[in-house]
């Protein structure tokens, strides 16, 4: 059995705020973004019984992994309806319940950062004031169209169960029913991606199954009200009103469902933010610092923050997926060898997101 020693936390903190930091200091030339970009990839063909059609969709992921770590999927099999519902479920939340409503169901109530925050109660970057609302739950075995293996633990390790705050029946009709027809897909399409990447990798297709039997599933819903000041992005607009401030993600991958208004900037290799556009019937996907991890490096998980610059509100439902929380991380076989070793020690997986969610508190 592995043992994992707690400087190993405080090692990998370190090192992602080293890299946020880094990253945020880029003065490079534009001309290392030519081969970035955020790519849109049909994977219809991974569906596919023939593995010469999920290969072809996995080489497509592995390059936008290695570059921007940022794409669009298409035709990845949730139905238009059930993203348009979930989008909808979020706006009812924001806009429905009262303040008093949404303060009995406070994060702050939460030992694991679950329920309704306000602007003030996280932050993803020092020093800057971020203008948002959101709404944290976790994975449920009720949410989830395989059920399950009776094995969750939370992210602390405890087998607690019951822990998200959701608003009552009363309160919001019909809203745990309309997370549960979008989050149960969702959780499958993650299944069906860890395959891709696992190819991409030059692993077993099946290799990341066995993790992902009671995965990390953390949802959230997050609003981003009008701009105040209304514009583009440009060279005197650089800031704007921050939404959510320059980060990178924690969980091995991010599932980004977000409504029509655009406001994800994502960081170029120079150091410029880049608009990410609407794809119509497009979900992002984006690497998340696990799997940077995970991959020696190989794969990128790219700083992004949210800055709405419209005249109009902005809502988005990221699902952070993790593997069983339980699992320990150590780099994959694939991504080391004899002059490429690991730069990274074993480190369980749910223990390291605990530890990162906690810098963000600021209760």
């Amino acid at each position: 059995m592995t043992t994992v020693k707690t400087t190993t936390y405080n090692e990998a903190w370190n090192g992602a705020k080293q890299y946020l930091t880094q990253r945020l200091g880029s003065t490079q030339g534009q001309g290392q973004d030519a081969d970035f970009g955020i790519p849109i990839i049909d994977i219809g063909p991974s569906y596919s019984s023939n593995l010469g059609d999920r290969k072809q969709v996995a080489e497509q992921i592995r390059k936008a992994c290695v570059t921007s770590g940022f794409f669009y999927i298409t035709n990845h099999g949730i139905d238009k309806q059930a993203c348009q519902g979930i989008i909808r479920q979020g706006q009812r939340l924001f806009k429905e319940l009262s303040r008093e409503q949404k303060e009995a169901i406070s994060l702050k109530k939460s030992p694991y950062g679950y329920g309704w925050e306000d602007a003030t109660s996280t932050s993803l970057q020092n020093d800057v004031e971020e203008s948002k609302e959101g709404f944290n739950w976790s994975y449920e075995e009720d949410l989830d169209p395989a059920g399950g293996d009776g094995g969750y633990v939370q992210i602390d390790g405890s087998t607690a169960t019951h822990v998200n705050q959701w608003p009552s029946e009363k309160d919001l009709p019909g809203f745990y029913d309309g997370i549960k027809h979008y989050y149960g897909p969702a959780l499958q399409l993650a299944r069906h991606l860890c395959k891709l990447f696992a190819i991409s990798l030059s692993l077993p297709e099946d290799y990341f199954g066995p993790m992902i039997t009671h995965p990390s599933g953390n949802s959230r819903f997050m609003y981003y009200p009008p701009s105040k000041n209304p514009g583009p992005l440009n060279d005197s607009s650089a800031s704007g009103e921050i939404g959510l401030g320059a980060h990178s993600d924690y969980q091995v991958f991010t599932i980004l469902l977000c409504s029509s208004t655009p406001g994800l900037e994502i960081l170029s290799p120079s150091g410029r933010w880049i608009t990410a556009p609407t794809v119509e019937n497009g979900i992002i996907v984006n690497i998340g610092d696990m799997m940077m991890r995970w991959t020696n490096d190989i794969y990128k998980s790219t700083v992004h923050r949210v800055v709405n610059r419209t005249a109009a509100a902005r809502y988005s439902m990221p699902l952070f997926f993790g593997i069983n929380n339980d699992q320990i991380v150590e780099t994959l076989p694939s991504c080391v060898s004899e002059t490429n070793p690991s730069k990274y020690g074993p480190i369980k997986a749910g223990e390291y997101v605990l530890q990162r969610l906690a810098t963000t508190r600021n209760y």
